[in-house]
């Protein structure tokens, strides 16, 4: 038999629904992202792109550190 706690509050809901939402819309953002690229290009010599590039190349040269998958996401 299922028992039924009946004091769950809205606040109880979203922490126990917030880690699923965020999961599925990035697994969504994961599957939009590889099937359809041009909507995430940038444009050459645009600021962003600029940038894109200056963050990868001190990531090559080991002069940044990325926080981990896990780390970020907590999974």
């Amino acid at each position: 038999m299922i028992q039924v706690n009946e004091n769950i509050t809205v606040e109880d809901m979203i922490k126990a629904l917030e880690p699923v939402m965020r999961r599925i819309i990035r697994e969504e953002l994961m599957i939009i992202a590889d099937s359809r690229s041009e909507i995430f290009s940038l444009i050459p010599d645009s600021p962003l792109y600029d940038d894109m590039l200056n963050i990868k190349q001190r990531k090559e040269n080991g002069e940044l550190e990325f926080y981990s998958h896990n780390e970020v996401w907590g999974e």
